[in-house]
């Protein structure tokens, strides 16, 4: 059953069907979108105004998107970058020389001109490098998106600059969460503990390293 919906599904038709004449719709990628997105998907337009014609479409989420800019020709010599959180933006289209992210393959390096890339996050130091400046920040976990035209956006769940982080708290919090780990019972219990050393030996090592 599972295979006959999911079949359904995957082999979905994109035709809409209006006056017996089909038309096919392909939706843009989010590098495709052009700069002028007033009119909106003029499918949905159409249709809502056959549906309810005395009252104004609501604005379709192609309508908040901002084109993003085409790939160089030319090896651009900053790397902008966007590194956002659930309740805040860190950096918002910040030009920079290169960032450094905690992958879960290891620390990756990411200069303008980086290959396409989608990178998971791991608990670990993320550096941000402009000339000599060097801004670090501690993250849980997340994504790095890289795009071609040397675009990456950054997406964790939690950071905090590494300036703001007690060293002695997380020394305390590394020795509880072993000694936690050594005396767990269950599996829960042992699950719990080994994120709890994982994360504190993450923020230990991203201090003193």
């Amino acid at each position: 059953m599972f295979r006959q919906v999911a079949h359904r599904i995957l082999t979905r038709s994109t035709t809409t069907y209006s006056a017996g004449a089909a038309a096919t719709i392909r939706r843009p990628y989010s590098t495709e979108v052009v700069a002028d997105a007033s009119s909106g998907d003029s499918a949905f337009v159409e249709a809502w105004k056959k549906v309810a014609p005395n009252i104004d479409p609501p604005k379709t989420p192609i309508q908040y998107m901002e084109p993003r800019p085409p790939t160089p020709s030319t090896l651009p010599s900053k790397l902008t970058v966007n590194f956002v959180l659930p309740y805040s933006a860190e950096l918002s289209k910040a030009e920079v020389d290169m960032v450094i992210v905690p992958a879960t393959t290891g620390q990756m390096g990411i200069l303008p001109g980086h290959v396409p890339t989608i990178a998971e996050l791991k608990p670990g130091l993320l550096s941000v490098h402009e000339g000599n400046d060097v801004k670090k920040y501690f993250i849980s976990s997340g994504f790095a998106f890289v795009h071609s035209n040397s675009y990456a956006d950054i997406l964790a769940v939690e950071a905090i600059p590494l300036d703001r982080i007690d060293q002695a708290q997380v020394q305390k919090g590394l020795s509880e969460f072993t000694q936690k780990l050594n005396s767990a019972s269950t599996d829960l219990d042992k699950a719990e503990a080994q994120i709890g050393v994982d994360v504190h030996s993450a923020l230990n090592s991203a201090l003193t390293g």
